[in-house]
């Protein structure tokens, strides 16, 4: 059957069609968006397409209102005249057409800072951030795992100390204060310098401005570093500088719900059971979300297409699961998780609610009927690198099984086990709640050097036989777990204690994950119904 897997996954692949499809023909697709609602449908029909089992959308939420925005331009009309490269931050209000303004650079980083511009910002374009320095590219800008480096990543490494929900918390408040303070004091836009350079520039959200409660704020912007520091260094000089923003976004109440799109490979003897796989269909919205994470929803659904294409008969159920709400704090696959497998108590306090994670919580959990038959889950979220080898995620009796099932593979590339966690995609959920999550060990090529959540992540940094190989691997192992006698061990349950948010390290690798309010409602969406 491996070898099976090989020769469909190789020979007749489909994965950069479906990789252009959501790339090309459907864009950004950020939660709560028209793009989000059209790759849902989109994913759920080619699904059915290719022959899988009730193909439907499930919902989670509350979730809030959507956003999208439609134009951009960004001028410097004096001293001279420039056409400056940026963009909108997520769930930023527009600009109600073209507004002129002089700029001027204040520093915002703490709530000490208020005071000290209060008074001075009323009608004027506000450069937040610092002036960084841009000094050459030293290293490859992409970057492959090599024997020396997987060996360091099979080495268990003991955990940091990690910050605990009332960081999350003092970041929170201190957006929202950022945001009262400048719907306050009335500036006519706010812009930020990007990170990265060379025209690459991360842009994500200017608060949690999907809450219909939060305050959004004003116009808010990131700039490409080049641009930003010829402003910034003639405002240094004490020269006027007049800019001009013109932002069109758009606000969408409609369904407070979001979706996440299932189908099923139906099992034989042991059809009760289940295998699952995905990834997340979100993304932000400067780029076309290539890779992240097209590529992981093209690879799970080239995995499921694979199997369906050899006519294969699993014995456990195979279920795939395209995630929504993933880059606000895994809300798709936290909310099905509840909704099917275990949760713990909600919060009494309604504020406490607003932040309630299935990662952070306190209290018992309470176990549902599903969660005795889910074997594993495995996730695909790193980038378009291919597959090196897989976390154990702690879980010693699962290295000897994903050790064999590599066996066959080693000539691809895909070689290592490691007792080590990984955070901050959607495996977490399965994991919080004693369940057994796995996420792969990928190659790096530019997912921190140019593609993540950048304006660059687009479908020309998609690899394309890295993606086929990972395909392939992936199928390897969902087969693999469907059929063998007994499910995928498991680690012991979690304790009642809360658990620590993750901290992204010094490069950014990955966002710590947002809490939520709870999770009050589910919704199915029959095969062939419009989401619309």
């Amino acid at each position: 059957m491996v070898t099976r897997i090989r020769q469909e996954g190789f020979r007749g692949s489909h994965v950069m069609e479906t990789a252009s499809a959501l790339t090309d023909g459907i864009g950004a697709r950020l939660t709560g968006s028209p793009n989000m609602k059209k790759a849902n449908d989109w994913t759920r029909g080619e699904l059915e397409r290719w022959g899988l089992a009730n193909a439907h959308l499930e919902g989670w939420g509350p979730f809030g209102r959507g956003w999208s925005y439609e134009s951009v331009s960004v001028r410097m009309v004096s001293p001279d005249v420039a056409q400056l490269v940026a963009l909108p931050k997520a769930w930023s209000p527009g600009t109600n057409g073209p507004i002129r303004g002089k700029a001027v650079l204040a520093k915002l980083t703490a709530k000490e800072d208020f005071e000290k511009q209060r008074g001075k910002l009323r009608g004027l374009i506000v450069l937040a951030g610092e002036l960084r320095q841009v000094k050459p590219q030293e290293k490859a800008a992409s970057e492959r795992y090599d024997e020396k480096s997987l060996e360091e990543l099979w080495e268990y490494e003991i955990p940091a100390a990690r910050s605990g929900p009332e960081e999350y918390r003092r970041r929170r408040e201190f957006r929202r204060a950022l945001n009262r303070f400048l719907e306050e004091e009335k500036p006519l836009a706010v812009i930020d310098p990007g990170a990265l350079d060379g025209g690459t520039f991360r842009v994500q959200q200017s608060s949690s401005g999907w809450r219909k409660d939060e305050p959004i704020g004003v116009p808010a912007l990131v700039m490409g570093i080049e641009h930003y520091g010829r402003i910034a260094r003639l405002l240094e000089q004490k020269k006027d500088v007049e800019l001009e923003v013109d932002v069109k976004t758009r606000f969408f109440d409609g369904d407070p719900m979001q979706y996440n799109t299932i189908a099923e490979i139906p099992g034989s003897d042991k059809a009760g059971e289940l295998v699952m796989l995905g990834a997340h269909l979100d993304s932000w919205h400067a780029g076309t979300g290539a890779t992240d994470n097209a590529a992981g929803c093209a690879v799970a659904m080239e995995a499921v297409r694979i199997l369906k294409a050899l006519d294969a008969r699993p014995r456990r159920t195979i279920r795939i699961a395209l995630w929504s709400g993933e880059e606000e704090g895994l809300f798709g696959s936290e909310g099905y998780v509840m909704q099917h497998f275990a949760t713990r108590p909600l919060p009494a306090d309604p504020k406490e609610r607003e932040n309630f994670s299935l990662r952070r919580a306190t209290g018992p959990l309470t176990i549902k009927p599903e969660h005795a038959k889910l074997s594993a889950y495995f996730n695909v979220d790193n980038g378009t690198g291919k597959i090196r080898g897989i976390y154990a995620q702690e879980n010693a009796a699962v290295v000897p099984i994903f050790q064999a099932w590599l066996e066959p593979l080693k000539d691809l590339g895909a070689t290592t086990v490691t007792m080590r966690n990984t955070r901050g995609t959607d495996h977490e959920s399965f994991d919080a709640v004693g369940l057994p999550g796995f996420q792969f060990v990928q190659d790096e090529i530019e997912y921190e050097t140019r593609t993540h959540h950048t304006n660059q992540d687009v479908y020309e940094r998609l690899q394309r036989d890295d993606l086929m190989q990972a395909s392939v691997v992936l199928a390897t192992f969902v087969w693999q777990a469907a059929m063998r006698d007994a499910k995928i061990p498991r680690k012991p349950m979690p304790k009642e204690e809360p658990r620590p948010t993750p901290t992204p390290s010094a490069e950014g690798k990955r966002e710590a994950s947002a809490g939520r309010s709870a999770f009050s409602a589910v919704r199915t969406i029959s095969p062939g119904k419009d989401l619309r």
